[in-house]
């Protein structure tokens, strides 16, 4: 008896299908820069023009179990929106441009329309963070995965100039500092999400939180900061990605020694959905795992702020000190 790679449940046809449905997907991400089309063994980008000492930054990330909700959902349309979202949302706090994303799907069998789905809403967030989608990977791995279950993975390399790249010597003693809001809970702390909101409180995908149903909510896609950044950066002394560890753990990460920061939680615009995640969680722990409303923050100095606040909708919620650590009062 012969026995074909797709009895062993790996199904060639399938990926050589999936590789021509997306390909007018993926071609709407390019721009001038990348050279030649899906379906090469690796992605070409030419060196964009303009820098004067470049430096290439790159990032890695993916959803977390957001992802689990999506399939549980089996809504795909907006998940790949995030995983772009999480890797150049990093790639600015360094001051880089993202230039171009990558992505790895692997699941158990290849369902051709979700994947497609998936891809679409890379492309999405491609198109909103200015970069060219040139290549990924899928694989397809019964016995890894159950049945209906993928697992996503991102990978996107940005540009800088050298001196700009470390953001901490910028960072000064009376600073202010400002929000750019998040959409939601953006890609982090989904975990502790499900395991109260559907384990401890019992609540349903279409329960309403406010005027919102929840699935809804809870799948919102991570805001993309890259527009934002660009218009932006001028007036920008650091940025910090509010991501697993919150607002306590992510500024310190663009501070100097000695340096600390006074945030005033009354002055953030927090989401409905923490305030529900809140009643059984204890609020240090919340203001660790959540962004509680912020998803980037910007360090600007004292000249600058009205120049943020008049281009974006940024919002002021406290300042820098002398003394280490964050202090929310």
């Amino acid at each position: 008896m012969n026995i074909s790679y797709e009895d062993a449940g790996v199904s060639i046809d399938n990926g050589n299908a999936f590789v021509e449905a997306i390909k007018p997907i993926v071609k709407e991400t390019f721009n001038e820069n990348v050279l030649g089309g899906i379906g090469s063994f690796s992605g070409a980008f030419a060196m964009p023009q303009g820098f004067k000492n470049p430096v290439m930054l790159a990032a890695t990330d993916g959803v977390g179990t957001k992802l689990r909700l999506a399939i549980d959902a089996q809504n795909f349309t907006t998940i790949g929106e995030d995983l772009v979202a999480m890797c150049v949302n990093d790639l600015v706090c360094n001051f880089a441009t993202p230039l171009f994303f990558l992505d790895y799907y692997a699941s158990a069998k290849l369902e051709v329309e979700n994947a497609k789905k998936v891809v679409m809403g890379i492309a999405n967030g491609c198109k909103k963070a200015k970069c060219a989608l040139i290549g990924g990977e899928t694989a397809e791995m019964p016995g890894m995965y159950h049945t209906g279950d993928f697992d996503l993975a991102g990978f996107s390399v940005g540009m800088a100039e050298k001196d700009e790249i470390d953001r901490r010597s910028f960072v000064k003693n009376g600073d202010i500092l400002l929000a750019l809001p998040s959409s939601g809970l953006h890609s982090n702390g989904y975990s502790l999400a499900r395991k109260v909101l559907f384990e401890a409180q019992k609540l349903k995908f279409d329960d309403k939180i406010g005027e919102k149903i929840l699935i809804d909510i809870l799948l919102e896609p991570t805001r993309i900061y890259v527009k934002d950044f660009l218009k932006l950066k001028p007036y920008i002394n650091a940025l910090a990605h509010i991501t697993g560890g919150g607002l306590v753990e992510n500024l310190p990460r663009i501070f100097p020694q000695g340096i600390g920061a006074v945030i005033r939680k009354h002055h953030l615009k927090t989401h409905e959905i923490f305030y529900q995640i809140g009643q059984s969680v204890e609020e240090n722990e919340m203001y660790r795992s959540f962004n509680m409303g912020v998803g980037m923050v910007i360090v600007a100095n004292p000249t600058n702020v009205d120049k943020i606040l008049e281009n974006s909708d940024a919002y002021i919620i406290g300042e820098v000190v002398l003394n280490e650590g964050i202090i929310l009062e």
